[in-house]
């Protein structure tokens, strides 16, 4: 798919050979130009070889720059180091548009290709699901596009649609049916990911993208699309708002600028594992949108350990269960709507506990105390809650992870992240010597079945954290302060599929200069590694470019910068490249830098 440097050559090569020949002619009508001929053609070829730049890995001339199909660069200009456009890359699984929007084909794409679509575009964050997709532009504004939002049946322009806009919206999270949005203020909103669910209702006020009074009809900025605020039940204090959040399959949590943690039920199956937190939380009455009154139903979702303890148990010994619901008082609700439930709620167990992270995987949950300890809960039967080799399979009570073990008694461990997904966790640890040597390790726990663990082996279960030897314990030499310093594994995205992909930032001691190493390692049935196979790979693997070289995610001073209308928003804005790995497939996109 890729050519070499070289052919970047031949269209230059063959006008000098048409000078040639049209010297040639005319020295058979004037023999005494031949020493001027000599001249133009040997001064020409000089004239290139010692002005033209060229590298190694130039671009080809043959690049597509179609939305609907995925160009392909080579060397540098993969990297962006000497490009005056921005260009993401993406590759694995486009089965339901979400890498390329418009593209024909359901074939995986094998090697990074560029993204039309996002030429020029740096976006504030990017979000991959099944069968649909979601991001923010540099304005704020929120795009969706794939099938599963479009629709089989609407086969017209399937290029990404402003659904939300004038929220100055700085992060996204994706569940099935619902897509959650912080702004920069610290508001919550959701939206449907299907654009049907998104139309207005008969009779609804027609939300505003102004305050309260609803004077964005004068200026023709009225929303189109249904959207809903979520807000906890009780007003958080004086300049509290939230920071983050981080959902998984059917939950969502949050915490604010004071370390409060809060959950949300995205749907009935919330809290089958005991991985929302708490069980008794209220909902509006759909009764209450005929009748308009403000009536709750009071609901109570029991984790499934506790409903039927013996479920796993041999019929010969397994005693009668009381129901298969905890409450029928859901059974006539539609949990798919974005107005199930509108509230945010306070995590009892962890008030008062200072958390700086929350994470979420498919059906677990995890906070990071501002001490650098990691709280656990939800399911663990494949061991990724990391609490070691136990049998509970569903912790319904935050539990301490431990993560010190097996490490010398006088090495102090702190941690410094943790990143989920689907059933995989990962928990990046700082480890200070007796000496005060600091290095990072980065630790794996879960269904590795896919080479997930990057260990080497493709065990199904891994309940104690494992080290993953590639990729902890490197250090580097810094010339300015003379010593050895520890290579950061970071920006760790974990696929919900088995994959993962994490950046090695080994530039610290170049004050920026140079960038980050990606590397990938696990499921790859989608060629979501990269690598132009479709074996899974067990231990991390640099993704190379075309001519050998490493693929670095750089940061860079853009040019200009685009929102997704095509309309220049900034220039010269700082920009990095950021990766993220979604269902079957990964892309690499430029993020403004904060």
């Amino acid at each position: 798919m890729f050519r070499r440097a070289g052919s970047s050559l031949a269209p230059h090569l063959r006008r000098l050979h048409t000078r040639a020949d049209a010297v040639n002619k005319n020295i058979r009508r004037n023999p005494r130009v031949v020493a001027l001929a000599s001249t133009v053609v040997v001064g020409s070829a000089v004239w290139y070889m010692t002005n033209q730049k060229v590298y190694n890995d130039a671009q080809s001339s043959s690049v597509v720059s179609s939305s609907s199909k995925g160009s392909t660069l080579t060397g540098n200009e993969l990297n962006n180091d000497h490009s005056d456009t921005l260009h993401s890359l993406v590759w694995g699984s486009n089965r339901s548009k979400t890498l390329l929007p418009n593209g024909q084909s359901d074939e995986p794409i094998r090697v990074p290709a560029v993204a039309g679509w996002l030429e020029g575009v740096a976006l504030r964050d990017l979000a991959l699901h099944e069968r649909h997709g979601a991001c923010v532009d540099a304005r704020g504004d929120v795009y969706q596009w794939g099938d599963g939002f479009f629709g089989q049946e609407d086969p017209g322009n399937r290029m990404p649609h402003r659904t939300l806009r004038g929220k100055n919206i700085v992060n996204l999270q994706l569940t099935e049916a619902k897509l959650f949005a912080l702004s920069a203020s610290g508001k919550i909103y959701v939206l449907a990911t299907n654009a049907k669910s998104q139309e207005l209702r008969p009779g609804v006020p027609t939300p505003s993208s102004d305050s309260w009074w609803g004077t964005g009809w004068l200026w023709g900025e009225d929303e189109t699309v249904e959207f809903v605020q979520i807000a906890p039940r009780e007003p958080l204090g004086w300049g509290e708002s939230f920071v983050a959040i981080a959902a998984g399959k059917n939950h969502l949590l949050a915490i604010t600028s004071k370390g409060r943690t809060y959950g949300l039920p995205v749907n009935k199956a919330a809290n089958e594992y005991g991985q929302l937190g708490f069980r008794r939380f209220d909902i509006p009455d759909p009764a209450s949108t005929i009748t308009h009154n403000a009536a709750h139903l009071h609901v109570e979702l029991v984790p499934k350990s506790l409903l039927d303890p013996y479920r796993k148990s041999s019929r010969a010994i397994r005693a009668p269960s009381a129901g298969s619901s905890p409450d029928n008082i859901l059974s006539n609700v539609d949990d798919t709507s974005i107005r199930f439930c509108p509230t945010i709620f306070e995590i009892p167990v962890l008030q008062g506990v200072d958390v700086a992270q929350v994470a979420a995987g498919g059906r677990s949950s995890f906070a990071r105390t501002t001490d650098g300890r990691v709280l656990g809960w939800g399911a663990n039967e494949y061991g990724q809650i990391g609490l070691g080799s136990m049998p509970l399979d569903t912790i319904t009570v935050p539990t301490e992870v431990v993560l010190w073990r097996m490490v010398p008694s006088k090495t102090r461990s702190k941690c410094q992240a943790v990143m989920a997904g689907g059933d995989l966790t990962a928990f990046t640890m700082e480890r200070v010597s007796d000496v005060g040597t600091v290095t990072l390790d980065l630790l794996l726990a879960g269904n590795g079945q896919y080479g997930g663990l990057g260990n080497n082996t493709y065990s199904n279960a891994q309940g104690q954290p494992i080290r993953v030897k590639a990729v902890s314990g490197l250090l580097q030499y810094n010339d300015r302060t003379r010593r050895l310093e520890p290579i950061t594994p970071e920006a760790i995205s974990i696929s919900p599929t088995g994959h993962v992909l994490v950046a090695m930032d080994s530039s610290v001691s170049s004050g920026g200069v140079g960038g980050k190493d990606l590397m990938t390692w696990g499921k790859n049935y989608d060629s979501e590694l990269g690598n132009g196979k479709k074996a899974s790979v067990p231990v991390p693997m640099t993704l190379d470019t075309p001519n050998g070289g490493r693929f670095m995610l750089i940061e860079v001073q853009a040019k200009e910068v685009k929102d997704l209308h095509g309309k220049v928003w900034k220039r010269g804005i700082k920009v990095e490249q950021r990766a993220v790995a979604g269902y079957g497939n990964s892309a690499v996109y430029w993020k403004i830098a904060t």
